[in-house]
């Protein structure tokens, strides 16, 4: 039942990662160094670059 719940919180994270890559980022690690580099790499534009340091932090 457990790893059941852990695997729908993943697949959430990981599509909030190529929608929102800051607010994966902060569900995973909270407010830390993580999730202001990835809100810092997705404002300046890298949107792309933020999709992928989210789905690096959160896999």
């Amino acid at each position: 039942m457990a790893t059941t719940a852990v695997n729908e919180n993943k697949v959430l994270k990981i599509i909030l990662a190529f929608l929102l890559p800051p607010l994966a980022v902060f569900m995973h690690s909270g407010l830390g160094t993580q999730f202001w580099l990835n809100l810092v790499l997705t404002i300046v534009g890298f949107w792309i670059i933020g999709i992928i340091h989210a789905l690096i932090v959160v896999m």
